[in-house]
Protein backbone atom coordinates (compact mmCIF):
# COMPACT_ATOMS: atom_id res chain seq x y z
CA UNK A 1 0.00 0.00 0.00
CA UNK A 2 3.20 2.29 -0.09
CA UNK A 3 4.10 3.14 -3.53
CA UNK A 4 8.10 2.07 -4.08
CA UNK A 5 8.47 0.91 -0.81
CA UNK A 6 11.22 -0.81 -1.53
CA UNK A 7 13.28 1.62 -3.00
CA UNK A 8 11.97 3.68 -0.34
CA UNK A 9 14.30 1.86 1.44
CA UNK A 10 16.79 2.11 -1.07
CA UNK A 11 16.89 5.80 -0.91
CA UNK A 12 16.40 5.65 2.59
CA UNK A 13 19.97 3.86 2.90
CA UNK A 14 21.45 5.56 -0.02
CA UNK A 15 20.67 9.21 1.48
CA UNK A 16 21.89 8.07 5.12
CA UNK A 17 25.14 6.53 3.25
CA UNK A 18 26.08 9.95 1.98
CA UNK A 19 27.60 11.30 5.63
CA UNK A 20 26.94 7.89 7.45
CA UNK A 21 30.84 6.41 7.66
CA UNK A 22 30.84 2.64 6.91
CA UNK A 23 31.14 1.72 11.13
CA UNK A 24 28.79 4.22 11.53
CA UNK A 25 26.03 3.16 14.07
CA UNK A 26 22.64 4.56 13.07
CA UNK A 27 19.12 5.12 14.83
CA UNK A 28 15.82 3.81 13.11
CA UNK A 29 12.96 5.15 15.02
CA UNK A 30 9.82 3.11 14.32
CA UNK A 31 11.54 -0.27 13.98
CA UNK A 32 8.66 -2.08 13.42
CA UNK A 33 9.20 -5.66 12.40
CA UNK A 34 12.62 -5.23 11.29
CA UNK A 35 11.86 -4.86 7.08
CA UNK A 36 13.91 -1.60 7.41
CA UNK A 37 16.77 -2.79 9.60
CA UNK A 38 17.51 -6.12 7.70
CA UNK A 39 17.63 -4.09 4.28
CA UNK A 40 20.10 -1.56 5.91
CA UNK A 41 22.20 -4.42 7.11
CA UNK A 42 22.36 -6.35 4.46
CA UNK A 43 23.79 -2.94 2.08
CA UNK A 44 26.26 -1.84 4.64
CA UNK A 45 27.91 -4.69 6.67
CA UNK A 46 29.41 -2.38 8.81
CA UNK A 47 26.61 -0.11 9.82
CA UNK A 48 25.43 -0.94 13.73
CA UNK A 49 22.00 -0.13 14.42
CA UNK A 50 19.57 0.97 17.66
CA UNK A 51 16.15 0.48 16.80
CA UNK A 52 12.76 1.43 18.83
CA UNK A 53 9.51 0.69 18.72
CA UNK A 54 6.90 0.69 21.18
CA UNK A 55 5.28 -2.80 20.15
CA UNK A 56 7.34 -5.69 22.02
CA UNK A 57 5.75 -8.20 19.54
CA UNK A 58 7.05 -5.82 16.21
CA UNK A 59 10.63 -6.21 18.41
CA UNK A 60 10.13 -9.74 18.43
CA UNK A 61 9.60 -9.53 14.86
CA UNK A 62 12.73 -7.56 13.93
CA UNK A 63 14.86 -9.97 15.74
CA UNK A 64 13.73 -13.02 13.76
CA UNK A 65 13.62 -10.49 10.24
CA UNK A 66 17.44 -9.61 11.29
CA UNK A 67 18.37 -13.30 11.56
CA UNK A 68 22.07 -13.38 11.26
CA UNK A 69 22.57 -9.77 11.76
CA UNK A 70 20.43 -9.23 14.66
CA UNK A 71 23.76 -8.90 16.80
CA UNK A 72 24.44 -5.75 14.67
CA UNK A 73 21.13 -4.20 16.42
CA UNK A 74 20.35 -3.03 19.74
CA UNK A 75 16.30 -2.78 20.04
CA UNK A 76 14.60 -1.10 22.51
CA UNK A 77 10.89 -1.10 23.62
CA UNK A 78 9.02 2.38 24.12
CA UNK A 79 9.36 6.17 22.49
CA UNK A 80 12.10 8.26 21.33
CA UNK A 81 12.75 9.15 24.86
CA UNK A 82 13.80 5.49 25.31
CA UNK A 83 16.75 5.83 22.44
CA UNK A 84 19.89 6.42 24.25
CA UNK A 85 21.58 9.83 23.84
CA UNK A 86 24.19 8.87 21.25
CA UNK A 87 25.07 10.47 19.35
CA UNK A 88 24.28 8.65 16.67
CA UNK A 89 25.99 9.21 12.93
CA UNK A 90 22.38 8.93 11.27
CA UNK A 91 18.46 8.12 11.88
CA UNK A 92 15.88 7.06 10.11
CA UNK A 93 12.11 7.45 10.83
CA UNK A 94 9.98 5.71 7.78
CA UNK A 95 5.86 4.92 7.67
CA UNK A 96 5.77 6.04 11.64
CA UNK A 97 5.19 9.70 12.22
CA UNK A 98 2.00 9.82 10.98
CA UNK A 99 1.34 7.50 13.99
CA UNK A 100 2.33 10.21 16.39
CA UNK A 101 0.07 12.73 18.03
CA UNK A 102 0.12 16.70 16.78
CA UNK A 103 1.25 17.59 20.14
CA UNK A 104 3.95 14.96 20.24
CA UNK A 105 5.20 15.71 16.73
CA UNK A 106 7.47 18.22 17.22
CA UNK A 107 8.98 16.97 20.65
CA UNK A 108 9.48 14.14 19.18
CA UNK A 109 11.60 15.65 16.27
CA UNK A 110 13.30 18.21 18.61
CA UNK A 111 14.53 14.93 20.16
CA UNK A 112 15.26 12.83 17.43
CA UNK A 113 17.60 15.74 16.29
CA UNK A 114 19.33 16.01 19.92
CA UNK A 115 20.38 12.41 19.33
CA UNK A 116 22.39 13.13 15.95
CA UNK A 117 26.17 14.07 15.38
CA UNK A 118 26.22 17.30 13.89
CA UNK A 119 25.96 17.10 10.06
CA UNK A 120 24.20 13.69 10.50
CA UNK A 121 21.41 12.47 8.23
CA UNK A 122 17.79 12.15 9.09
CA UNK A 123 15.55 10.58 6.60
CA UNK A 124 11.63 11.05 7.37
CA UNK A 125 8.75 9.59 5.13
CA UNK A 126 4.77 9.04 5.93
CA UNK A 127 1.71 10.39 5.00
CA UNK A 128 1.97 13.71 4.08
CA UNK A 129 -1.14 15.68 2.29
CA UNK A 130 -3.38 18.37 1.80
CA UNK A 131 -5.60 18.97 5.01
CA UNK A 132 -8.12 21.04 2.77
CA UNK A 133 -10.79 19.71 0.62
CA UNK A 134 -11.01 18.82 -2.11
CA UNK A 135 -7.42 17.94 -2.20
CA UNK A 136 -7.30 15.93 0.91
CA UNK A 137 -10.01 13.57 -0.33
CA UNK A 138 -8.68 13.29 -3.81
CA UNK A 139 -4.92 12.24 -2.11
CA UNK A 140 -6.66 9.57 -0.51
CA UNK A 141 -8.81 8.41 -3.33
CA UNK A 142 -5.37 7.73 -5.10
CA UNK A 143 -3.39 5.89 -2.44
CA UNK A 144 -7.04 3.75 -2.26
CA UNK A 145 -6.68 3.09 -6.05
CA UNK A 146 -3.15 2.45 -6.32
CA UNK A 147 -4.12 -0.10 -3.07
CA UNK A 148 -6.33 -2.00 -4.96
CA UNK A 149 -4.63 -1.80 -8.41
CA UNK A 150 -1.83 -4.06 -6.28
CA UNK A 151 -4.57 -6.82 -5.11
CA UNK A 152 -6.13 -5.29 -2.21
CA UNK A 153 -10.01 -5.53 -2.27
CA UNK A 154 -11.79 -2.07 -3.81
CA UNK A 155 -13.87 -1.51 -0.47
CA UNK A 156 -10.98 -2.78 2.02
CA UNK A 157 -8.91 -0.40 0.21
CA UNK A 158 -11.17 2.79 0.47
CA UNK A 159 -12.13 2.00 3.95
CA UNK A 160 -8.66 2.41 4.58
CA UNK A 161 -8.76 5.45 2.99
CA UNK A 162 -11.73 6.67 5.11
CA UNK A 163 -9.74 5.52 8.92
CA UNK A 164 -6.38 7.59 7.47
CA UNK A 165 -8.66 10.05 6.53
CA UNK A 166 -10.29 9.92 10.53
CA UNK A 167 -7.92 8.36 12.49
CA UNK A 168 -4.07 9.53 11.53
CA UNK A 169 -2.95 13.20 12.76
CA UNK A 170 -1.47 13.36 9.25
CA UNK A 171 -0.23 17.15 8.60
CA UNK A 172 0.25 19.10 4.73
CA UNK A 173 3.52 18.97 2.96
CA UNK A 174 4.34 22.39 4.03
CA UNK A 175 3.39 21.49 7.37
CA UNK A 176 5.74 18.88 7.60
CA UNK A 177 8.88 21.06 6.83
CA UNK A 178 8.16 23.54 9.25
CA UNK A 179 8.03 20.90 12.19
CA UNK A 180 11.10 20.10 10.72
CA UNK A 181 12.46 23.75 10.89
CA UNK A 182 10.96 23.88 14.24
CA UNK A 183 12.84 21.35 15.83
CA UNK A 184 15.86 22.74 14.67
CA UNK A 185 17.06 20.77 11.47
CA UNK A 186 18.56 22.54 8.98
CA UNK A 187 18.60 21.47 4.37
CA UNK A 188 15.39 20.02 4.25
CA UNK A 189 14.98 18.65 0.90
CA UNK A 190 12.01 16.38 -0.53
CA UNK A 191 13.13 13.34 -2.40
CA UNK A 192 10.58 11.26 -1.83
CA UNK A 193 6.75 12.03 -3.34
CA UNK A 194 4.19 8.89 -3.80
CA UNK A 195 0.13 10.08 -3.97
CA UNK A 196 -0.28 10.48 -0.02
CA UNK A 197 3.12 9.78 0.83
CA UNK A 198 5.88 12.29 1.56
CA UNK A 199 9.70 11.82 2.25
CA UNK A 200 12.50 14.26 3.10
CA UNK A 201 16.21 14.37 4.31
CA UNK A 202 17.71 17.16 6.99
CA UNK A 203 19.99 17.51 8.52
CA UNK A 204 21.06 17.88 12.31
CA UNK A 205 22.87 21.59 12.75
Amino acid sequence: MVPGFLDLQRMAALLLAERVPSDGTVLVLGAGGGLELKAFAGWYPGWRFVGVDPSAKMLDLATRTLGPDAGRALLHQGYIETAPAGPFDGATCLLTLHFVPLEERLRTLGELRLRLKPGAPLVVAHHSYAQTEPEKTIWLSRFAAFAAANGIAPELAQNAAGAISAQLPAVSPADDEELLRRAGFIGIDLFYAAFSFRGWLATAP
